[in-house]
């Protein structure tokens, strides 16, 4: 079967992409003077991250644009896209490593829609990352003896009043203020006794009607021993206004951990402590998706 190039292509000049005839090896090539060809040699496929990029460069010869034609085996259906004179690169998006080599057929036309020697690539693309979905959170019971800080307040500084369920004054938990000050990172620290993986942290703003000593960045950091520590991530813009609860978003930190940290960086009004009226651990239910996995139906 024969394609009729001057009719198909205006229809390609005006979608920019369309899908394409089965037969990709037929090509009727209609008048004279045949358009200058990208050399294969010049194109260089990458793999992405679920893309694959073509580059090439531009012929030194007349020509208009540029056909790359594929199937597409995630649609189940054939591509051509187009690129204009002087273009010298295409971003294939959506593509999957599963599939292996993908077929890109490369063609030149010129002005009159005359077209060019067919030239056959073939590349891969890298793997599409999988997506992470927080199916629930399970709170943690905690005790006061799993508790500890490095810089408690010799007033306020009752761990039991972090874990009483309480958001209001007196019910909170302030590091120390008295002189000596020392510098902050102050953190609280929770031995959580048994491993655990996926988590999030929740805590209350202490209920007052000071403005200073509010957390505004942190750190939560992991330990398997409670004496080798990673950060595993880092909170910025913390909230500052009483009573407001913030609840992290679920981390994963790819191991098992026996201890936990809330460290705090900086707090309002760059004050050398801060105070809080509530904290809560979760275990954290994470659902994965993986495209390059799962069933194409």
């Amino acid at each position: 079967m024969k394609l009729n190039i001057k009719h198909m292509i205006a229809a390609f000049t005006f979608l920019g992409m369309v899908g394409c005839d089965k037969n990709f090896e037929e090509f009727d090539i209609v008048g004279g003077g045949a358009p200058a060809a990208v050399e294969l040699s010049t194109v260089i496929p990458e793999a992405l991250p679920g893309q694959i990029k073509l580059s090439w460069k531009a012929p030194e010869g007349d020509y208009a644009y540029m056909q790359i034609r594929y199937y597409d085996p995630l649609q189940k259906k054939n591509v051509c896209k187009i690129a204009s004179k002087g273009t010298t690169e295409m971003l294939i998006e959506n593509t999957r490593a599963r599939f292996g080599d993908y077929t890109f057929y490369l063609q030149t036309f010129n002005a009159a829609h005359e077209a060019g020697t067919v030239q056959e690539l073939k590349a891969r693309s890298g793997a599409m990352p999988a997506s992470y979905t927080e199916k629930s959170r399970a709170q943690v019971s905690l005790t006061v003896d799993q508790l500890s800080c490095n810089y408690p307040d010799a007033s306020e500084g009752y761990f039991d009043r972090l874990i009483d369920g309480k958001t209001a004054d007196p019910s909170f938990f302030h590091t120390n203020w008295h002189s000596p000050q020392v510098d902050l990172p102050h953190y609280i620290q929770i031995d959580l006794k048994e491993e655990h993986e996926n988590f999030a942290f929740e805590y209350y703003k202490r209920d007052t009607g000071n403005s200073d000593g509010f957390p505004t960045s942190a750190e939560l950091q992991i330990s398997t021993d409670g004496e080798h520590w990673e950060t595993v991530s880092t909170l910025t813009g913390l909230p500052t206004t009483r009573q407001t609860k913030y609840a992290s978003d679920f981390v994963m930190p790819g191991k098992k951990f026996k201890y936990f940290r809330f460290n705090v960086l900086t707090s309002s009004q760059n004050k050398k402590y801060f105070h809080i009226g509530e904290i809560a651990f979760f275990d954290a239910d994470i659902e994965k998706y993986d495209p390059e996995t799962v069933p194409l139906d």
